[in-house]
Order: C-alpha cells, then structure tokens, then sequence
C-alpha cells in the first residue's frame, strides 16, 4: 500500500532562540501550502519546491495579551487561516498575493531551452508564489480553546467551559447562540426515544474532526469517553444535536475522520487505535477492528508505547498513521494491515546493538497526494544541548518530511485486474515485471506482439489477455524503475494516477493536467505536442489500458466538459487522434472488462460501454457507444464512498447451471466496494432469454441487473480475471478479497465431479477467509500465488563515528528500500476446504495445481501448520483435521517425501503424533524401498533411529545398505556405512543428514582414481599419515572410506560392514559385472586388489570365459570385431601385418568414421597424417627405416584436422598405448607409409581399425581393471581383458610372469580350457577375433607347454625384460605429453599397463613386502 523510501528530509527552520521552535504543522485543503506553528509565528511553506515563504511574527505587547499560539485551520478555499491562542483568543490571517506575477523562486533556463516558451499555469506551478499574512480579525471567546475545526462555511470551536461555537469565516457569531455539550442528549443509537444528558459539570470536548460522509462530528471528551454527534436536521442548534457513544471506550485522546471509508480512528491512551463506523440502520456506533501492537511482534515495546498522540488518515484514505507520547511513528491499511511500525528492528536499535530513543513526533500532515509527510519532532535527549552550541544545525528543531511510494491500487483501483505490482513514487514509477524486451515466455506467445496485424484483427486472440509469465513476474528481487518525464513533471507535479497494460509494456502517468505514457521497450516518453491540449484536460476518474489504446474520463475546461476519450498509443499524443464522447456528469471511477468500459458518474450512476478497433484509412481509432446505464443512488448514500467498480464474469451460478456455456465468461455481475462492503449485482436471468445467434452482437440488448447483494466487509482490494482456463477453472474463476488485518478471502466456486448434477442443496460457491504474511497487490491466478512488496531498511550509522554525526538523520534513521515479496496461498484453500468435509473440491484443486513447481512443498506447508496447530494445543481438539490432511497427502506420488520432509522440520515431541495419523515410519520405509525411493528412505532411516530401538534401526539400514549398493547410489552408501558404524559405536545420537539425491557422476564413477597413486594394493599400516590424508581429501571429499580402515577395523561393526561389502563384491563378479565393482570399488574406497587376492581361486575365478567376453563387450560398450569384406584386397593381408586390415570391428557405436565419404579424400589423408603424427615419435626405428626422413617428417607434423572433437582421429589416438598397431608389430614401416601415396580403400582400413575400439573411456577403464587384476594375481581376468583389447602385448606380459613365478596350475589350467572355448566361439559365431587369436597363437603353445610341464622357463626372461623398457618408456612420456586431450592425465591413473617397469618395480619392491601371501610373489625384473 504505502511504503518508505529512503532517509526523511530536514527542512531548516530560521535560526532562533528554543522558544521560537516549530510545534504544529497544518496543510491547506488543496495540500499546496503549510501552516507552521510556533509560539509566536505563523509561517507558510510551499510544497514543491518545499521552501518558507513568508512568517508573521507576534510583536511581544500582544503576543502576551493573547497567550502562545496553539493550533491552526484553514479556510475551504485556502485563503484565510484560523489560529487559536492559549488565552481564549481566535486571530484571523488574510493570505494576499500583493505583489501580482512576482514569484519568490523561479527556475532559471538557458536559452532557447523548451521551457521558455509561455506555457499555461506554468508560473504557478512551478515557481513558490510571493504571499502577505495579514491579521484581519481576533475574537474573543473568553475561554481556553480545545479544538478547531472547518466545516463547510463556518469555524466550529470547542472550548474547556463546554462550549460549542459556530463562528463565521470573517469572524461573526451570526448571533448564533454557543451550545452548551450539557444539554445534547447522547445515547447508544439513534433509536433509542431520548438519550441520557452528559452529567457532569466540567465536560468539555477535547478533539474533534467533522466527517462529511456522515455528515457529523467524532469527538473525543476530557474524561476519556468518545462519541459521534450529528445534527438531526439541517439546522444547527442544540435542540436539534444528539449523540451517539459506544459503551467501553474509556481512555479516548485524540480522533481522525475517513470520509471515503466512513471510518472514526480514536487514539486510546492504552496505545491502541479503535476504528468504529455508524450502522446505516440504527445509527449506533459500531467497533470495526483495533490496530494494536501484539506481544509477539513487539515483545520489548508492547504496552509501553505511551498513549496515542496523533492520528491521520492519508489523502487517498486508503492509510492511517500512528504516533504515541513515547515516540514512534506506524502505518496501518484502512482495515488495519500493518504496513510500517519504527518500534522495532533497525528503526529502533543501533548496528552495534544499542537501543536509540524513539522519534517523538509534536505534530504531521500529509503532503499531496500522500508522497510527504510533514512531521514536527519532538525532542528527545538533545534538547539540552541547544542552548549550549547554537551553531550546530543538525541539533536545531526542524521539519523532517518522510517519503513514500504507494501501490497504484490506492488511487486506479481498475489496476487489480492486472498480474503486476506497479509503485508510483512522487517521480518514478517501480514496476515488478523484468525488462520488458525480455518477456518473451512459454504463456505468451509473443512479447512483441504489437507490431503484428493478428492482434488487430481479434484483441482476444491468444497474446493479447495471456497472463505474463511466472518468471518474469516473479523474476529476481530488483524493480524495474522507470523514472518519469521530468518535463511533463515540473508543470504537472503530483502524479495523481498511473496504469500498465496487460503484457506489462506500456505505462501511462496521469498529473495535474494531461497526460504521458512511455514504452519499456522504446524506453521512450510520449508527451502532447500541444502543451494548450495537456493544460487544458484535467483526468478524473482514473485510466485504464485496452489493448493499444488509453481510456480516460476527464473534465475539459475549456468546454466545461465531461469528457470519455480513447487515445491510440503508436500515433501521436495528440487530440486529433482521440476518439471523445461526452458524458453527462463528473466521472469517479472507470474500469475496462475484455471490450467493455464501466465508468461510475459522480450522480451515482454506472454506465457501461462497448469500446471496439475501428481502421478507417490512414488512422486507427477506437470507437465507444453506450452499451446500458443502471442508476444506483437509491444504494449509495453519497458518490464519494464509492471505492472500486469492476465489471466481472463471477457469479452465484456456475457455467454448469448457465443455459449457455458461453455466457459464463461474459460481463456477468458489477462488482462495487462501497467503503469497504463489496456489492454485487448480477443479470437477471429470471426473464425470458434471447437467443444470441438472432441478433447481431452489437444490437443486442443486455439483460438488466438484479438488485444488489453484499458479498463481504471489510473490503480493500478485489482482484478477478477475465482469463479462462479449463484445467484451472477454480482459480480463475474465484474472487479475491484483501481485507486488512483480517487477511485475505476467496470466494470460490465449487464443481461437482464429471459433470454430474450439482446437488440442490450444494452451495455453488463458498468463502474462504485465510491469513497471509504479505500485504497483497496482486494475484497470480493460475499460478496461486500472492505478489506483494515490504520495506526493508539498511543501517548506514558505522560510517558516522564522530560525535558531531551522532544527531545526523542517517544516524537517527536507517535508509528504506522496498523489497518484492511473494507467498503461495493454495495450502490455505486446500485447508479451508477440507475443515469444510469439501474434500472433493479440495482434490480437484489441487490435481490442477500439481505441474507448479512448489506444488511439493504446498502440500508440506499444509502438513505442517496443522501438525504445529493440533500437536501443541493446551485444549484436546474434539475434531482433529490432521488425519484429514494425512488422506487428503496420500492421494499424491509425493506422499511419501510429503510426510517425512515434514517430519524432519518439526521437533521430535510432536513425532508421535504426526506418524499416528500418516502410519507407522516402518511401513513408509518399506513402500519407499518398494517404490525404489531410495533417498526417501534414508530420511525414514533417521526418524526410525530417534523412534526405535538400535536393532530395528540396524535392520533397517542393512535392507537399505544392500539396495544402494545394488543400484550403484554411492553416496547414499557413504553416508549408510557411516550411519551403521555409529549405531554400532553407540553414536545414536547424532543422527546423520539426509543424503542429498546423488548426482550422476561425470567420468561413470571413476572420478576416484583421477589423484590416485597407481599402486593400490597398499595397506593402511604402511601408508604414512600425511599421504593418506591427502589421498583422501582428493579422492573422496564426502568418503568414510578414509575412516573405514582406521584404528577401530577391529570391532565387530566394521567386520559386519565388510561382510556385506565383500558379499556385494563376490555377486558382481559371479555376474562378471565388472565395470560396476570398478564403479563400487572406486565410490566406497573397496580394497579390491587384497580382497581379490583372497578370493583368486574362488569368486575371482573366470568359469565360463566366453560369457565373460560377451559381457565386457556389452558393459564396456566395446564393439564385436568383424572381418570387412576389402580386406582380402589388403596391402597388409600378409604376414605379420594383417592386424590392421583384419581386426577392423563393426562399430555399434555411432561413430564419425564409418560415415565418412569416399569423396572426402583431403580430410581423410589430413587425418591420416596426424594420426601418423602420433604415432612417429613413439617408435625410433621409423627413422632409419626410412629413406625419405625429412619428407616423411613434414607429412608427420600436419596439424590436427580436428583436436577438439574427442572421436576425431587425432585424438583416438593420443594414448598411443591404446592402439593395437603399436605392439612393436610396426617395427619395420613399409616405404608407401612415408608417401602420401597412401589409396582410398587403406584409409578405409586405418580409420575403421580406429572406429573398432570402444569409448575412450571404456579404455581407461579396462586398463585399469587389467592393473587391478595383475597386481591381484588374477590372470585368468588379465587374459579376458587381453582379448577384447585385442593386444598381444598383454599376453605376453601375461606368460612373462606365468614363467617367472609359481602359478596355480588349476588357473593355469583354467586359463588353457578357457582360450580353446572362445577359440571355437570364434570359429563358430565371431570371426573377427579369428586374425587376433592366429597372432597370438605361439604364445598359447607355450601356455599349452607350461600347464604341461609346470617349469619355468629362465631362458625368455632377458628378452622380455630387454623388449618391455624400450617400447614402454617413450610411450609413457608421450602419454603424458598428450594428455591434454584425454580426459585423465594417463601418467597418474594408470590408464595403462605399460607404465614403465623400473618404476614399478621399485614401488612394489618397497610397497608389496609387508603383506606377502606367499603363495604369490611377484618377481618382475
């Protein structure tokens, strides 16, 4: 409603002695010009610029003779003032301009600047006009004087002896008689057949305020008791005086009037505010609401506050301000939402903690328009000090003027059709919709659809009523400012009204005269460009958007007009453009629904209009004709009480019972706020109907409206829509109420389920009150949600350390910025309806809503605030809602996080209560496991550890522990392992955090070997402290691991956590799931290489080796080897170096190589180069076997034809190890390798030799797993990984260490029947592998002739251990070199075997001693 901004103001008040200091301000009726008050003085001041304009001092013989001055009153027509004095004296001040078109402050312009050029009214507006005071006339009135007051044409004056005066403007009685208070009759209302006299002797009125709408005065006597009195007929005297007066109020100080509300605020001296209005029919003063701080908000400063001290309404009377005798300023909406309090928070205390002394306030008035506020402080504890430094400005008294920014709602209430919040400032406008050129959304379809002729043809086509999108009105937490026209400003200063189109990109301000409007996406102003049109229209009634066009009733004063005009926004601001029609009275209010205006007359008429596009030639006008006008004064008892007018679709009867299903989105009802009761009439459909299709639309005559009905009080804001959707139609066929303190209401209506019948006796709609954190501004419909926007203040006192800067204002005050607030309200709906046994409605709402993304945590609010309510009340709730709730939940797949999300944000008291409503938390584990709902679980887990006893926990967590491992959710396995050890160690406690929901690792779960040193048979007490820590922290930042063979290994929780650990290990390799216990081993920190160890004659055994092929090939993603059908025509077909031609694989994965053209021979060659490039270096026999060194070289270093593509041939190839062709079988090159001789079907050959290996990854992985299983022992595994890698080098290694150590003979065994079988499955179903299984034939002979002899052969060790350094050491330099482009930095990972053997060596010299088997000892040279 009313917001803060910024610091106040200080106006500087003329040096003087303390005695001369201001304590009374009083703005002028038209809010112009200010009366200041001080002892002595009267001053003027103008509003804008805000400057002194001229003093009257009291010369010390008379200002003795009549006593300090007190208070001030001005006269209707703002040219005389009325000061009392404190010895009974009246003084009557003449305001004179004498000095005729001289101005005190005038702007200065350079030449030739616009301004210069006479404008009309323009002196007057902008230049502080030059004013004489002048005293007239003093009365007196012989007795101290209590209050003044305007009325109409006359001063009433109440005095301490009783007295009532009516006095006239130039200072006569009239010989009108005084009215003695003693002899008005008062009673409790005007029924009552003779009220009872005020008793006592010394009454007297101590405040009052005429209220013109009710046409009396509110008064507050000396003894605490308040009453209305009102005159029973149009004369004025005491027989025809009598009061009315509510029982309790006791304690009354002071009184404000709002005339539009019909609302008598009365300041108690308790602290709070009672708000009373008049009941039409008997006349009795009635309590409408309290505004009262609670305890619970201000618990430090409750009760504390002092009596009231001021009350006063805003100029729109749609805010009322507070302050009490201890200071402190608050703001409360009409119906007493609180808005702003100083009380508390940074208003209130110190950045460094300290308490500051509250503001004290003597005196305030409202500025224009409600942007200022004039305050006079009061003085707190610096009063002293001013004798003491006179100098010092910032100690002087002084007016401070406070300054807002209001919600457009306070004065264009059309604006609550709309989805966007808008704030107008005193000269910027704060919009919550995002850049307007950003706005382009899925519900939209267009943000810039203006420029496109659809939307002329139908302004209902789709773009034109979608609602903006969710993101965009939500967006971030900044406004969009819009800063207006400064030019249109200074001759038109304040900005009365305001309004933004449906899409949210075009605003239009409305000022004095005239008016602007501006484009978000130009950001541009549009202006007259006749000034005379702008200074000669005055907007009265509002403004409103209508697609492209601006509608606004206004008075035309050169006419003496009334006016109805339509402006089009892309043609010029001009009335040439402009559609006028004349309406017949003064217009309060207007409102467009879909292509209809509704205009409320001030002779309490409303008229609707049809307003359409009409094209003729060049200039798009819209034209207007009256549709229908219905007369309501026989309703409104005065035009001014009128707050809003809509026209809307809601009415008591739904779409269903409609006998058209089109009329239910028509105008269907007027929905009228008549000071704070909303009306409604509807059509009356009890005649006889016409059938639509008969008579052309535009013809046809409107049904008439049935009498009026009141739907709710206590009305600030109705928001509605014309928008229809029908999955949502609850929502966006609803109603929605802010009704101040009490909240927010929805009349919603209700729809029997698949179209049945409604029952008879089912109201068609239902009222739902419900509360809300937020002041709302607007509502999202579809969305349910509540936009709004709040003050938040920042501290800026650390940067003012000296004392002199202790008074300064940015000291005293803290700097007000407006935040953009929103809530969900649905969960309060769904509530209402289900305590209502609506549980129907209930369900059908909410499966509308559940695509919203916070639908989840809807249902969880709603949980948990009935769950808090009924657990912690003190009574027993005889019909508890909770298992309602609990129900309603279960209808939903959320259910089951629902409940347990709940659960872990409330206390572990209130458990019980919650889970003997939703079900046993055993239960909801076991359906999360069955649902696969694994993280759902784990939560569960942790309310069974707080409710059960440790077994069941265990149990529990056990089931859960096996069921993530089996479905590779390492986190949770982390976190699980760590939870079983704390049961097990009496840690129970500290229950653990909820995992997080695992993301799905990058690199497929070996992120873990990415720092890890190569060697990983280690065991944990050889590893020296400082490496271990660090392992761990790179490794696994979340991982127990590090702590799973620590020092406790021993106890008995650990053993049983291997157990299930080892057992998971032993499945996965029955089921040669090999790529997952690399996955599991990695994740948990798995000592796979002892455990392999352990298990090589048992799990780690290969049974079926053909089986296990197949699997590794499906798991690794490796294609199957094929023979093409060109290799028979290969220039390597023969001998040694057939490999390339005959191991070429039929690829499954969709690689660019096997779609390369046979045209694109360039690139190809390109390729082929660089893929030599790689491979040169690796090899030094290339060089000398070459006689075209230096030409070969050239055609070697050709750059990459594609580096960054990870399948281009360049980068297949970096890990060169990976490469079956570099086995040491490409020791002699043949010379066509060093021409670029090179034919298609060779390329062919040597790109589909790279297309047969698998991923990149798959290879680091394999590679590893082949380490793994080296070190471990188990050859039979190394063999199946040899030959999908289809490298002879392994095999060798492989028989390398057969000879040179005691190997098993069952293995060996094993391995010989193994390699026969996939020898025949070769044969029989895969031929591919028939070329690489005929390479390593000689060494399957020797395996033949070792498992039959049992020997080692000595004599094969030199060779190998002379072959093995030569080809790997350059190889691993080279890894390291290119591994930019792999994914891991080969030298570390290990994604090789063929890291060099003197290293490796020596690491298992050292490493491998203390936990020799025996039966295994690894004597690699």
């Amino acid at each position: 409603m009313y917001f803060l901004s910024g610091w106040p103001k200080r106006l500087l008040w003329p040096l003087g002695s303390p005695a001369e200091a201001p304590f009374h301000v009083q703005s002028d009726p038209q809010r112009t010009f200010f009366a200041v008050l001080a002892p002595a003085r009267l001053s003027i001041w103008y509003s804008r610029p805000s400057v002194l304009i001229v003093t009257y001092k009291e010369p010390a013989k008379s200002s003795s003779q009549f006593g300090s001055y007190k208070e001030a009153e001005w006269r209707p027509d703002s040219t005389m003032i009325a000061v009392s004095t404190a010895n009974g004296y009246i003084l009557f001040f003449h305001i004179t301009s004498t000095r005729g078109d001289k101005y005190l402050y005038e702007p200065v312009y350079p030449k030739g600047s616009p301004q210069m050029k006479g404008t009309p009214h323009f002196k007057e507006e902008q230049c502080a006009p030059a004013l004489d005071l002048e005293m007239r006339k003093i009365l007196d009135l012989q007795a101290p004087i209590m209050s003044l007051q305007s009325v109409l044409e006359d001063l009433l004056v109440a005095t301490s002896d009783g007295l009532l005066h009516l006095i006239h403007w130039e200072g006569m009685t009239n010989g009108r008689k005084a009215i003695n208070l003693c002899t008005v009759p008062f009673s409790v209302d005007l029924q009552s057949s003779r009220g009872s006299f005020l008793g006592f002797a010394d009454v007297h009125i101590r405040d009052m305020e005429y209220c013109a709408t009710l046409d009396g005065f509110a008064v507050v006597f000396n003894d605490g008791k308040v009453g209305f009195i009102t005159p029973v007929s149009s004369r004025f005297t005491a027989e025809q005086l009598h009061g009315v007066w509510p029982q309790d109020v006791v304690d009354g100080t002071c009184v404000a009037v709002n005339n539009k509300y019909r609302l008598m605020a009365f300041g108690c001296a308790s602290g709070s505010v009672q708000v009373y209005t008049i009941d039409n029919t008997t006349g009795a003063m009635l309590l409408s609401h309290k505004l009262e701080l609670t305890a619970k908000q201000y618990p430090d400063i409750w009760n504390k506050t002092g009596a009231v001290k001021l009350v006063r309404w805003s100029p729109d009377n749609s805010v009322v301000i507070v302050t009490w005798e201890y200071g402190g300023l608050s703001l409360w909406s009409v119906f007493g939402a609180q808005l702003i309090c100083t009380l508390g928070g940074d208003f209130a205390y110190r950045s460094d903690g300290t308490k500051k002394d509250p503001l004290k306030i003597n005196s305030m008035s409202w500025g224009a328009e409600g942007y200022h506020l004039w305050v006079i402080s009061g003085f707190g504890s610096q009063n002293t000090e001013i004798e003491s430094d006179p100098k010092s400005v910032v100690k002087q008294p002084g007016i401070l003027l406070f300054q807002f920014i209001k919600s457009v709602l306070t004065v264009n209430p059309c604006m609550s059709n709309q989805e966007q919040v808008l704030l107008q400032g005193e000269d910027r406008l704060y919009l919550n919709c995002g850049e307007a050129s950003q706005t382009q959304n899925p519900r939209s379809s267009s943000a810039r659809r203006e420029h496109k002729p659809s939307r002329e043809k139908s302004p209902f086509a789709d773009g034109g009523l979608e609602s903006q999108g969710l993101s965009t009105l939500l967006g971030h937490r900044h406004w969009h400012v819009v800063q207006i026209s400064s030019i249109y400003l200074e001759s038109n200063w304040p900005i009365r009204f305001s309004a933004i189109d449906k899409l949210g990109q075009n605003i239009a301000v409305v000022g004095k005269f005239g008016f602007a409007h501006y484009s978000l996406l130009t950001k541009k102003w549009k202006l007259f460009g006749n000034i005379t049109q702008e200074q000669n229209m005055i907007v009265t009634g509002g403004l409103a958007w209508w697609n492209d066009f601006i509608v606004l009733a206004c008075y035309n004063i050169s006419d003496h007009q009334e006016e109805l005009r339509v402006y089009l926004r892309t043609s010029n601001l001009d009335n040439a453009f402009a559609h006028v029609t004349k309406a017949p009275a003064e217009t309060l209010l207007l409102s467009v629904f879909r292509d209809m205006v509704i205009v409320f007359r001030a002779d309490c008429s409303i008229c609707l209009y049809g307003i359409e596009r009409k094209s003729d030639g060049p200039n798009t006008t819209a034209s207007i004709q009256v549709l229908q006008e219905v007369s309501m004064s026989r309703y409104i008892p005065h035009p001014f009480l009128v707050v809003s007018v809509t026209l809307t679709s809601v009415s008591t009867e739904n779409g269903i019972t409609l006998k058209m299903p089109q009329q239910a989105r028509d105008a269907e009802s007027i929905m009228l706020n008549l000071a704070g009761q909303l009306i409604m009439m509807q059509r009356d459909r009890s005649g006889p109907q016409i059938r639509e299709k008969d008579s052309h639309p535009n013809q046809r005559k409107l049904l008439p409206f049935c009498p009026p009905v009141v739907l709710a009080q206590s009305v600030e804001n109705v928001w509605t829509t014309c928008r229809a959707n029908k999955q949502k139609r609850h929502l966006l066929e609803a109603l929605w109420l802010s009704c101040g303190g009490a909240g927010m209401k929805v009349w919603l209506p209700l729809f029997p389920r698949d179209h049945r019948k409604p029952h008879s006796f089912l109201s068609q709609r239902i009222m739902l009150p419900f509360h809300i954190n937020i002041y709302p501004l607007a509502v999202l419909f579809e969305d349910a949600l509540v936009l709004g926007a709040v003050n938040d203040t920042l501290l800026y006192d650390s940067l003012y350390t000296r004392n002199s800067a202790r008074e300064q204002l940015e000291v005293l005050f803290p700097f007000c910025v407006v935040e953009r607030t929103s809530q969900i309200y649905l969960h309060h709906i769904l509530r209402q309806l289900l305590v209502r046994n609506l549980g129907e409605q209930a369900l059908l709402l909410a499966q509308s809503c559940t695509a919203l993304p916070y639908f989840p945590h809807v249902l969880e609010l709603m949980l948990h605030e009935v769950l808090e309510e009924e657990a912690t009340s003190r009574e027993p709730i005889p019909d508890p809602l909770l298992p309602t709730v609990a129900k309603f939940i279960t209808e939903f797949p959320l259910f089951l996080q629902t409940v347990v999300h709940c659960a872990r944000k409330t206390e572990y008291a209130l458990w019980n209560y919650l889970f003997a409503a939703v079900g046993n938390p055993k239960d909801l584990f076991e359906e999360c496991l069955m649902a696969q709902d694994l993280d759902t679980a784990a939560s569960y887990l942790i309310i069974l550890q707080n409710m059960e006893v440790p077994a069941v926990s265990r149990q529990h967590a056990t089931l859960l522990f096996n069921t993530a491992l089996e479905q590779g959710k390492w986190d949770l396995c982390r976190h699980m392992i760590r939870f079983l050890k704390a049961i097990g160690s009496g840690e129970s406690e500290t229950p653990p955090p909820t995992p997080t929901a695992q993301e799905p690792s990058s690199s497929g779960g070996f992120e873990f070997f990415r720092n890890r040193s190569i060697s990983l048979s280690q065991s944990a007490d050889t590893v020296p402290a400082g490496k271990f820590s660090l392992q761990k922290t790179l490794s696994m930042p979340s991982g127990p691991s590090g702590k799973r063979w620590s020092k406790d290994s021993d106890c008995a929780e650990n053993m049983y956590i291997d157990m299930m650990l080892w057992r998971h290990a032993r499945r996965l390799l029955e089921e040669v799931r090999l790529k997952d216990l690399g996955c599991f081993a990695a994740q948990l920190g798995f000592e796979l290489i002892s455990w392999l160890c352990k298990e090589r004659t048992r799990a780690a055994r290969v049974d079926n080796f053909v089986i296990a092929l197949k699997r590794l090939h499906k798991d690794f993603l490796w294609p199957l080897p094929i023979i093409p059908a060109s290799s028979l025509s290969s220039p390597f077909k023969n001998g040694k170096y057939r490999t390339v031609g005959e191991q070429l694989l039929k690829s499954q994965s969709a690689d660019p190589f096997l779609n390369l053209e046979i045209d694109s021979g360039v690139s190809n060659v390109q390729r082929s180069q660089s893929w030599f490039g790689n491979i040169g270096p690796t090899h030094h026999e290339i060089d000398t076997a070459s006689s075209h060194g230096p030409q070969m070289q050239d055609a070697f270093l050709s750059p990459l034809s594609n580096k960054g593509d990870e399948c281009s041939i360049g980068s297949a190839t970096d890990l060169t190890e990976s490469s079956s062709m570099v086995d040491g079988d490409w020791t002699m090159v043949d010379e066509n390798f060093s021409t670029l001789s090179l034919t298609q079907s060779e390329l062919e050959h040597i790109s589909m030799e790279l297309a047969s290996k698998g991923p990149h990854k798959s290879q680091v992985q394999l590679r590893y797993l082949l380490h793994i299983f080296m070190e471990a022992g188990c050859l039979d595994w190394c063999i199946v990984i040899g030959l999908i890698l289809r490298e002879s080098s392994i095999i060798n290694q492989i028989l390398v260490i057969i000879q040179s150590s005691e190997v098993d003979g069952e293995m060996l065994q094993n391995i010989k029947t193994g390699l026969h079988a996939v020898d025949r499955w070769a044969s029989t179903d895969c031929p591919g592998y028939k070329p690489f299984l005929n390479i390593i034939k000689p060494q399957l002979q020797k395996l033949s002739e070792i498992t039959e002899e049992q020997v080692q052969l000595e004599a094969f060790q030199p060779i190998t251990a002379g072959k093995t350094p030569e080809q790997t050491s350059p190889r691993a330099e080279e890894s390291r070199g290119s591994s930019g482009h792999g994914s891991i930095p080969q030298g570390e990972v290990g994604g090789s075997s063929m890291v060099s053997r003197k290293e490796e060596d020596t690491t298992q010299a050292e490493e491998e001693e203390p936990f020799q088997d025996g039966t295994y000892d690894c004597c690699v040279s």
